[in-house]
């Protein structure tokens, strides 16, 4: 008998759900739209309880598409932003907005804790440096700005693992959660309990740390009567979204590369050994015995996002259409106008929650055209930024995979062709990390039963190469990307200080 599974992305921009068929196909997919906050520079936050009334809609649409299949979820997977913040109180009321893993407001904290730190070690345990990803500096802005706010907080979770809480009544966090966090040891798989003393950080906050597949729990009765799932519905510990979409892209040897257009930009490469890289994160496989070489742009979608919707008064239909065709009839490189996309500060691989985004180069001639083509190449200038990075390691790509949002688009995957001078292999109709982690929960109850099955969900693909002319201009137009955040680094420092 067929079999059934559903996964749910929670997104900086939507939540997204998929019903899958154990004989390898999606049923149906549905999205419910919601906004990421932000109200100053560089702050980035959005509110858990929209995730929730979103993730109850999208599977209230499953059933009501397929009510017979629906009816059949042996297992839910839920996959999200990471590592976003949320605090609960003693109820499990969230009490305040979440504070997601893109936000670049924790600038004095990370100072302070990078002076009382050894960084070097921190590195040897964790992979990583203090940072604007990590749980310790955001959380120490909010005890520091919201005194009252912080005394009422009990527990502390990622995003997916609160829906997974409203799912079951249990308190868990994901493995790469904790492993992304800065708090914890990456080989011993343990909290570091005297860092968080160090800086009064209680370990209690931090529920237990499960494995991505483990199942945690089962839809319990108020929940069930909320989304239609059944009641005692397993729900598997979930997934990091860029994991989740590592796996359902096919990526499972070493060599293979995923660019991830969500509304950040991931760059992840697969190793079957750990690799730890100051300018890159670090995270476990779903796939046993892999590892992954972790980049993530702290704006990539937001930023299109951004323009087109508060810049051009939200272009949409045929307006988009026109503007699309006119950026691709533009020159490489949109006339001489380089964007650094350093909209919210960035994380890999500068770790600069104090840059800023820049549009440089620009002419009376240029149009609102140039700016959206220069803002799609920006983005693929970072990706490239970590490749590069990620070949000084000694590591080539051997195949590069594209996903999500931008994957849809002919004209932006072209470009990723050119500037990364390599074949790109898309895969438009893909839903990214909602089938990965439906795929992990199919797993973890049986309803798949080998890794390789994922390819059987990789059917729609288009193929993009490289453009011999258009590779020579970006690659001189990436050395001037490179060097104009070199050039101006200080003078976003001053800015940035005019708001603190």
């Amino acid at each position: 008998m067929e079999r059934t599974v559903i996964g749910v992305d929670i997104g900086t921009t939507a939540v997204k759900a998929v019903l899958v068929s154990s004989e390898g196909y999606i049923i149906d997919e549905v999205r419910e739209a919601h906004d990421l906050i932000s109200l100053k520079p560089g702050w980035a936050e959005e509110n858990a309880a929209d995730w929730w009334r979103n993730t109850i809609a999208a599977l209230r649409k499953l059933k009501e598409h397929s009510p017979d299949l629906f009816s059949r979820v042996e297992c839910v997977g839920i996959t999200g932003m990471l590592p976003a913040i949320v605090m609960l109180d003693e109820d499990g009321e969230p009490v305040r907005n979440t504070i997601q893993q893109n936000d670049a407001r924790s600038v004095e904290q990370i100072r302070f804790i990078t002076e009382r730190l050894d960084q070097e070690e921190l590195f040897r345990l964790t992979g990583g440096y203090t940072n604007q990803q990590h749980i310790l500096p955001r959380m120490m802005w909010v005890r520091d700005n919201e005194p009252d706010v912080f005394a009422r907080m009990r527990w502390v979770m990622g995003s997916y693992d609160y829906i997974v809480y409203k799912l079951t009544g249990v308190r868990s966090i994901e493995m790469n959660w904790a492993v992304e966090s800065g708090l914890f040891d990456i080989r011993k798989q343990v909290w570091l309990t005297d860092m968080m003393e160090q800086f009064s950080f209680d370990p209690s906050w931090f529920p237990q740390v499960n494995p991505s597949m483990s199942i945690i729990g089962a839809v319990t009765a108020e929940a069930a009567a909320l989304c239609g799932l059944k009641e005692g519905t397993a729900v598997i510990a979930g997934s990091a979204d860029h994991v989740a979409s590592t796996l359902s892209a096919g990526i499972i040897n070493e060599g293979d590369l995923l660019i991830k257009f969500g509304g950040g930009g991931d760059i992840l490469y697969c190793t079957e050994e750990i690799v730890t890289c100051p300018q890159l994160f670090f995270d476990y496989h779903i796939v046993p015995d892999r590892w992954l070489i972790n980049g993530c742009m702290a704006a990539s979608g937001s930023l299109v996002k951004w323009y087109l919707g508060d810049i051009l008064d939200n272009y949409s239909g045929d307006s988009l259409k026109e503007l699309d065709r006119e950026a691709s009839l533009l020159p490489p490189a949109s006339d001489g106008l380089i964007v650094l996309p350093y909209f919210l500060g960035e994380k890999t691989p500068i770790f600069d929650p104090e840059a800023r985004g820049m549009l440089f180069g620009l002419t009376l001639s240029h149009t609102k055209a140039h700016i959206f083509r220069a803002i799609l190449e920006s983005v693929i200038y970072g990706f490239r930024h970590h490749i590069d990075i990620i070949r000084d390691l000694g590591y080539e790509p051997a195949h590069i995979i594209a996903t999500n949002g931008g994957s849809r688009s002919s004209f932006w995957c072209q470009i990723a062709a050119d500037v990364l001078d390599h074949e790109i292999k898309a895969y438009p109709s893909h839903p990214g990390s909602a089938l990965g982690t439906a795929f992990l929960a199919g797993m973890a109850s049986g309803a798949f039963t080998s890794w390789d099955q994922i390819h059987l969900f990789l059917q729609d693909c288009r193929i993009y190469t490289p453009d011999p002319d258009a590779v020579k201009i970006y690659r001189k137009s990436y050395e001037i990307y490179r060097k104009l955040y070199l050039q101006t680094k200080d003078s976003c420092r001053d800015i940035a200080a005019l708001y603190q």
